[in-house]
């Protein structure tokens, strides 16, 4: 799947490279969906790198596809997970047991590199051992500033709010901590006043 090339923003968005291997005593890989396709990509640059990789790939839409060559790619580790949410207990416990030289591998969609970054940073993991690559939906997961609560899977400007009904304008703003962009009410100085909702980036 083709890489999409994000328009400039503002500086607390995210910058997203490319997948490269380096050198490291062991290689933590987390990708969801088409994320598989760049460590794929790894493992051609470099075939030996993935005899010490650990991999926790969540399919999402595709299915086997990916996942079978996956597999055929010979990960020491390979973890299939339902969800984020369902494969965090693992992440946490590699983290945790993790030693100096370790290095990490995120690729997918921008939910998942958010989270994923955040779990690795919060445990002492430093960014220089961080790579990120962007492949896949541009759904974005996203915070409403009045409520706090959080819509995953964002593909729509303006959006609902799923927690509080509010119709909220997709801003580019974006928290590390909480690994989201925020929203704000769309019509609070003028309601009823909503724009259509249009598809992100179209």
């Amino acid at each position: 799947m083709p890489e999409f090339t994000f328009p400039p923003s503002i500086k607390s968005r995210p910058v997203y490279g490319t997948l490269a291997p380096r050198p490291g005593k062991a290689h933590l890989m987390i990708a969801d969906a088409e994320g598989a396709e760049a460590l794929l990509g790894l493992a051609v640059a470099d075939p030996t790198l993935f005899a010490k990789a650990h991999i926790i790939y969540i399919p999402k839409h595709t299915g086997e596809t990916l996942v079978e060559r996956l597999r055929a790619a010979a990960p020491e580790i390979l973890h299939l997970s339902p969800s984020y949410p369902a494969c965090v207990p693992r992440l946490r416990r590699i983290l945790s047991d993790a030693h100096m030289g370790l290095q990490v591998y995120l690729a997918g969609t921008e939910g998942l590199i958010g989270q994923a970054m955040l779990e690795a940073t919060n445990a002492g993991i430093p960014h220089s051992a961080i790579q990120t690559e962007h492949r896949g939906s541009v759904a974005r997961r996203m915070q409403c500033v009045h409520c706090k609560g959080i819509t995953e899977d964002v593909m729509t400007d303006p959006f609902v709010c799923s927690h509080c009904g509010l119709t909220l304008f997709v801003r580019d703003h974006y928290s590390r901590r909480l690994a989201a962009f925020q929203g704000v009410c769309i019509d609070a100085e003028d309601p009823g006043n909503i724009p259509a909702p249009v598809e992100l980036y179209k």
